[in-house]
Order: C-alpha cells, then structure tokens, then sequence
C-alpha cells in the first residue's frame, strides 16, 4: 500500500509540474486610477491557446482592444514564446472595481486568470494613461491577412495578401518580420513585390493607408480544416506625445510595436467522384489543350518535333501531361519539358509543354493517335476532357517497310525506294580462275576444328550466364539504379536552377511514387504518404529519407541553396529511389 501511495503522489507531482510549465495571467497598468483615466490590461501566455474569453469587464468601458502581440526568442538554445490580448478600459463610475477571469483552452485544458482589484478615485487634474504611445499605436496600427477564399477545393488556387493598415494619427519608419507563416499543408509560391506602394483605403469604416508586405498562392494538398498561420511584425510607430515645440506642435515619440495577423481557416473540399475521368491526374483549373506536329510530310532520317502542350490557369506545376502513342517503327527520344509559368494574384499562369523528337526509319504513313487530357474547373465545379486530333505523318522517301529478296531466296539487306532504280551491287561475287578445292584445304580443317574447340567456351559461358540470372539480389540492384536514373533525368538537366531543380525533384518523387503504387500522390499528404509506404513494408529509415527529402523541395522555395547542396539533394534521391524499389 505505501508503494501504491508513493507512485500516486509521483504521478500527481509530475502532473502538477506539467501544469505549472502553462502560465495565464493578468496584468494591469495601475491598480489605481481615477475616474477620468484609463486603464489598460494584458492578458500573457507562455503558450499559445484557442478560445480566449475575456471577462465582461463589469464598470468600465472598452475603449481600445482587444490587441493581439506575439514575441518569440532564443536564449542558449532554448525558445521562449509569449502571446498577450490587450484592452484598454475607461472607468464608468468611482469605487472599488474587479476585472473578473479570463479564459482559454491550452492543450485541451482551461486556463483562467485570477480576478484583479482597482480602486477608481475622483478624478485627477492631469490625468496619465497607462502606455499612452502603446495605446495610440494599438489602436491606429493593424495587420491584416485577406484570403481570396475559405473554402476551396483541392489543389485550387487561394491567395493571401497581408495588408498593413495605418492610419493617419501615426507613421511608420521602419519593419522587419519576426515570425514567417509556415505554409505545412500548401504548395506555396510567392509573388514578388518590387516596390512598396502606399494606397488609401477603409480599416473598419474608418480612413487608413495601407500598404501590401506579402503575396502568396497556396494550393492546398489535403482536405478538411486548415489553418493559415499568422504573419508577426516589430514595426517602429511614431506617435504623438505629450510634448509640443515652440510654434506649439505635438512632438512624437517612436516605439517598438510588435503586431500579428489572425490565424485563418480554410474548409478544404475535395474533388468529386462524380464524373471524375479515368485519365484525371490532378489539374485543377482553366485550361486548353493542344497536340501538333513541326511538320506532317518529309524523308526518312530527317526529325520532327511534336510538341504535347496545356495552356491556362491553375496548378501547372502539380499534374503531368499525358504520353503520346507512337508507331513501334518511329524513333522517339525522350520528351524534353519545358515550362513558361508566371504567378500573380489570379494563380499561375502560363504554358507547359513536352517536345518529342521523332526520326522515321522507312517510309510510309504513320498515325500520331488522339490523346486525352482532363481537369477539374472550380468555377463550373465540373470535369473537362480535352481530346486531340490524329496527326498523319507521312513519310515520303526511304527504304520500304519490305526489303527486296534475291534469286536465292535471302534477303539483299538493301531496299528501293521506288520501281524506277535497281540495286547496284558493290560486292560482286567472283571467283577466281584456277581457285583449289575447299576439301582438305586449311580453311576446311579449320572450319571442322572450330566447332569442336568452342564447346569447352560454350559451356564456360552457360555456367556465367546461370549465374548472373541466378542472381536476383544483384539483377534487381541494378534494375533498381535504372529506374532511379530514369525519373530523375529531368531533375539532373535541371541542376543549378535551384527553383526548377526542386520542383522537378518533387515531380519526380511523386512520378516515381505513382507508378509504383498506382496512387495520386498529389492528393496525398506526407504523412498519408509514409503510411502507406510502411504498409507496404518499407523500412522507417528509407520512409524518412523519402519524406525528409519532399520536405528539403518545400523548403527551397523559401531558402537560397547552393550548386554543392542540390548536387546531395539529387544523389540521395538517387539513393531513395533505388532503396525502396529493392522492397517494393
């Protein structure tokens, strides 16, 4: 019994320490103040929480408020977090006053701050407010993040604009970001702005200047609720004081002000099953679809260019083109893809396309077969399907599909290109005057000999060729290494483009996915992702590389990475690749 009572009072301990890690309180100005001055109160956390619930703040007035400040720091390796809501409150009446308690859930428990007492006198010939220049600079100053939409579809393009809002009481001298929006569940881009440029506009009925600090385009890559993480600001406000100079005007006073934008939500709806093509890979847009030829008449051993092409508005990046079906007697080299691909609030625009390089053999007619192309438009909220024209190359000149055959029944290996001309011979077969007889020559014995002395090297051959198919482990290594060189061809052409490179690099990996589980990786997250890879029976270090490795491409599109960096980034795809093909 006693040790059952000592494991009790352990766990009640190290439960009251992890409840004592959370702290909530309140904090005021002044406990006293008259009653022509105002208050203001701060309600800090050292994490952060959801559902904060101010009290009714019985007797007084909410003049300002509430404001949201978040500070972070590192000190010795270790994070600091604070998040305080402010009011700024006016007293309605003297007497003693309580500002009751405040709530909110952390971690799935409630918090409240203890009640705080003031005394509210008569009032006071020069009034002092508490934090006059916070106070003026909490109420004249906002961050605001507008989104184009709440509840898009998957992979549907939503833009975000922070916006900040300053009105005219106050200026702002200087910025800088403090905390970045980490876009998790997004496939983000930013657009560039090249210059701030101040606008005027309305905050809330009221006259402001704002000025636009960040653009981005999010395509959301799950579904269900997600949440936009704020942007947080130090901005240096200069607001009016209490002093004036000689001709009378108001001196202003510069301080450090710390704002941050709300956290937004999306409700992320996913794509209907409904009409869903067989074809669809996850475009999600506005598009055109076009499929053409360099040219349709020429030579055999002359080249064309036939060139796969979609051209519109959506996630460009984020889906594949459809393969071309060619004649077995074509030639054709692997497409080379090539992207034109601007971004601006309205999402990306622009053109994708995939040239193949086609040589005929031997001349004929040969179809270019129509292909497909689907995609999900979300203003209709309905499936295209795009489909192309059969393309008829037709190849004039050349040797024949046939092949002329000789009066001894063999084929002569050359063909015509039409009745008009017979074939030269180059090589006659001529025989000398007075040759010897081929019986008990040395080219005979030679030619008997031969076959008996092969049969010792046709043996040593057999015995290699069982080994090297008896070996499974070595044949599938190197099957492995050829299929990691082939879906990462297009990375490696793209080394030294650091933005092209990752997102080639991602593609890849998806690509590589997709063909081997038969799965839309674009609807995936990275976490179903690993499930499914661990299902599969892949081991939890090769399920890390892989995911660490889609992490390191959404990563570089925020970060500078050097030529030596996207060199490793490439070899441990390599690496990847080639692993999990081993046990898949």
């Amino acid at each position: 019994m006693k040790l059952k009572y000592l494991l009790i009072s352990i766990l009640f301990l190290m439960a009251a320490g992890v409840q004592a890690q959370v702290k909530f309180e309140a904090k005021v100005s002044k406990n006293k103040l008259g009653v022509n001055e105002r208050l203001r109160v701060d309600f800090e956390m050292n994490k952060d929480g959801d559902n904060f619930r101010p009290p009714s703040f019985e007797g007084f007035t909410v003049v300002g408020g509430p404001n949201q400040s978040v500070s972070q720091s590192f000190v010795n390796g270790k994070r600091s977090y604070s998040k305080t809501y402010s009011f700024f409150l006016q007293p309605k009446s003297r007497g003693n006053k309580t500002i009751g308690q405040a709530e909110i859930i952390i971690d799935e428990t409630t918090y409240k701050t203890s009640p705080v007492d003031i005394e509210v006198t008569a009032a006071v010939d020069k009034p002092t407010d508490g934090n006059d220049a916070e106070i003026a600079a909490a109420e004249n100053l906002h961050l605001v993040a507008e989104v184009s939409k709440s509840d898009p579809y998957l992979n549907e393009a939503v833009t975000v604009v922070y916006k900040l809002y300053v009105s005219p009481n106050i200026s702002v001298s200087d910025w800088h970001e403090v905390d970045s929006p980490n876009f998790t569940d997004f496939w983000s881009q930013n657009i560039d702005i090249r210059e701030l440029r101040v606008e005027n506009g309305d905050y809330k009925g009221e006259p402001y200047r704002y000025v636009e600090l960040r653009k981005s385009i999010l395509y959301p890559q799950k579904t269900g609720e997600l949440d936009i993480e704020p942007l947080t600001l130090s901005i240096s406000v200069d607001v009016p004081g209490e002093r004036r100079d000689l001709f009378g005007r108001r001196l202003y006073k510069t301080i450090n002000k710390t704002v941050s934008s709300s956290t937004r939500k999306l409700n992320v709806k996913n794509l209907p099953n409904e009409g869903k093509p067989l074809d669809f890979t996850g475009a999600v847009g506005k598009f055109s679809f076009n499929v053409k030829a360099s040219k349709t008449e020429l030579d055999a051993s002359e080249s064309l260019q036939a060139t796969v092409e979609v051209k519109g508005n959506g996630n460009l990046n984020l889906f594949e083109l459809p393969v071309l079906e060619l004649p077995s007697s074509l030639e054709v080299y692997e497409p080379e893809r090539s992207e034109n691909v601007s971004v601006s609030l309205r999402g990306q625009e622009g053109t994708i396309t995939e040239n193949y390089t086609i040589v005929p053999t031997q001349k004929g007619k040969y179809p270019i077969k129509p292909v497909s192309f689907s995609y999900f438009d979300p203003k209709t909220e309905s499936y295209h399907r795009l489909t192309s024209e059969e393309i008829l190359i037709d190849v004039k000149r050349g040797p024949a599909a046939s092949s002329i055959t000789g009066r001894q029944g063999g084929s002569s290996g050359v063909t015509l290109p039409s009745d008009q001309f017979r074939y030269i011979k180059l090589k006659p077969d001529l025989q000398a005057i007075g040759q010897s007889s081929f019986f008990n020559s040395p080219v005979f014995w030679a030619s008997l000999g031969l076959p008996i002395l092969a049969i010792p090297l046709l043996i040593l051959f057999g015995r290699k060729r069982r080994e090297i198919a008896g070996d499974e482990k070595g044949q599938r290594i190197k099957k492995a290494d050829r299929l990691a060189r082939k879906y990462l061809s297009e990375a490696k052409k793209k080394l030294g483009n650091q933005k092209e490179f990752y997102e080639a690099l991602e593609r890849s990996l998806h690509n590589y996915l997709k063909a081997k589980l038969h799965i839309q990786t674009s609807e995936m997250s990275k976490e179903k992702i690993s499930a499914i890879l661990k299902e599969k029976g892949i081991n939890d270090e090769d399920i890390m590389a892989f995911t660490d490795l889609l992490k390191s491409c959404e990563f570089a599109r925020y970060t500078p990475a050097s030529q030596v960096s996207m060199e490793q980034d490439y070899n441990k795809a390599v690496g990847v690749i080639s692993t999990l093909d081993k046990q898949l």
